[in-house]
Formats: structure tokens, C-alpha cells, sequence
């Protein structure tokens, strides 16, 4: 690598890669769209569990427009599979008929960075397994039919 700058680059967006040839296996291989959500929150979370600090942070802080272009493929990303989950859901009546599946793909991803806002969510008081659990049920219990909030209810109690 020519600099520093190339170097971080490279390794971020071949880290991006990877971890969404992950969800695109487990979207594959997913039985409904409220369990494909665990899983994926799952695999990202062992996939950076040895992070110490935030590495979007870090890259926001030291690299913004590395940081910058992540955040557009990242939006692309989830915002493509989180439609087509959410759609998933509603074909097969786990989520409402009546929700607007391209606003709440947005939300989904405006909530999901939101998150990690760390001014609003210090780490010294919320874990980030705690805030992405916390979040995913607040969303999936916002879009869930009754059908899917028994799911989710017994997907839950199973987890505990």
C-alpha cells in the first residue's frame, strides 16, 4: 500500500465485504424474517466483539471520507436486505399488512447507527449487545403482526 490511508481503506471495505457475505448466507438460509434479524445481529456481534473502541468512531475521528463512503455502502447494504426481509415478513404475515416497507427499512438503518451514537448512548451505561437487542425487538414490535409479536414472544423466552 502507497500510505496509511490505503491501507485502512482496503482493510475496511474488505471487512464490509465479508461481513455481508455473512448475512447474505444467513438471509439464504433464514427460516423467517424476525429469526433472520437475531441472526444476523449475532454474526455482526461476534464478528466485532473484540473491538474495543468503536472502529466507526475511530474511522469517522481520523478518516471521514472513508468513513463517509462506508456509511453509502452500508445504507445500500442493509437498506436492500432489510426490504426484502421486511417484505418477506409481510407475505407471510409475520409483519402488519399496512406498513410502508421503504420508510421503515430507512428507519431500521437511521435507528441501527443511531445507536452508536455515543454522546447519546455512552458506553460506560449501555453495552452495544444491550443496545442492538434493546432495538431490534422496539422495531420488530413496531412492524409485527399479532402472529409475528407471538413469534417473537417465543423466540424471545427461548433466548433467555
Amino acid at each position: 500500500f502507497e500510505n496509511k490511508t490505503k491501507l485502512v481503506e482496503a482493510v475496511t471495505f474488505t471487512v464490509f465485504e465479508t461481513i455481508c457475505d455473512g448475512i447474505d448466507c444467513i438471509c439464504d438460509a433464514s427460516h423467517n424474517p424476525i429469526e433472520e434479524l437475531y441472526d444476523i445481529k449475532m454474526y455482526v456481534m461476534n464478528y466485532l466483539k473484540n473491538e474495543k473502541a468503536s472502529p466507526q468512531y475511530q474511522l469517522k475521528k481520523y478518516y471521514p471520507q472513508i468513513f463517509q463512503r462506508l456509511q453509502i455502502k452500508q445504507f445500500e447494504k442493509m437498506h436492500e436486505s432489510v426490504k426484502e426481509s421486511i417484505q418477506k415478513g409481510v407475505d407471510t404475515g409475520l409483519f402488519r399488512l399496512n406498513i410502508d416497507v421503504d420508510f421503515i427499512s430507512r428507519m431500521y438503518f437511521n435507528g441501527m447507527t443511531g445507536i452508536k451514537d455515543e454522546n447519546i448512548f455512552p458506553s460506560e451505561q449501555f453495552s452495544m449487545e444491550y443496545l442492538m437487542e434493546s432495538y431490534l425487538e422496539y422495531h420488530l414490535r413496531a412492524i409485527c403482526s399479532e402472529r409475528g409479536l407471538q413469534l417473537l414472544t417465543k423466540f424471545i423466552n427461548n433466548q433467555s
